[in-house]
């Protein structure tokens, strides 16, 4: 079962994608776009959706440390709404909290210069959160 992760931002999207077997998440792309402009956004989705086939989509779920959704979950759910109308797969979401802080701390332990780590993080980001929820199932 191939899985596709997605790390939602105010102006990137990291790109995630399992293995057919869905054991192993590899980044695939960072993609980048004016800010929310998330119809941009999706159509660079959708071309990865088209060439990889997966069968479900797992987007990271910002959530406050109390667990609530604050404005960066609402934004997470507008843009899951309009890609849902885009495409016929499951959509789950996923808790990304610590995520970012994660993909930092293995990008850093590569030994990856700020400027290289900033251009991935996001690539990064969306390896966690796909690799937390294959590791669940």
């Amino acid at each position: 079962m191939r899985v596709l992760g997605l790390d939602v931002g105010t102006k990137t999207v990291g790109v995630a994608v399992s293995d057919v077997m869905g054991w192993t998440a590899q980044g695939v792309e960072t993609v980048r776009f004016r800010s929310e402009d998330y119809e941009a956004a999706i159509a660079a989705v959708m071309t990865h959706i088209v060439q990889l086939q997966p069968e479900r989509i797992v987007i990271g779920m910002p959530k406050n440390m109390n667990g609530t959704i604050g404005h960066a979950g609402e934004r997470t759910q507008i843009f899951a709404d309009l890609l849902g109308k885009q495409t016929n797969l499951p959509i789950v979401f996923w808790d990304e909290r610590l995520s970012s802080i994660q993909a930092e701390r293995m990008l850093i332990e590569a030994d990856l210069s700020r400027k290289k780590r900033k251009q991935v993080i996001d690539k990064m980001a969306a390896v966690v959160i796909l690799k937390s929820y294959l590791d669940s199932l």
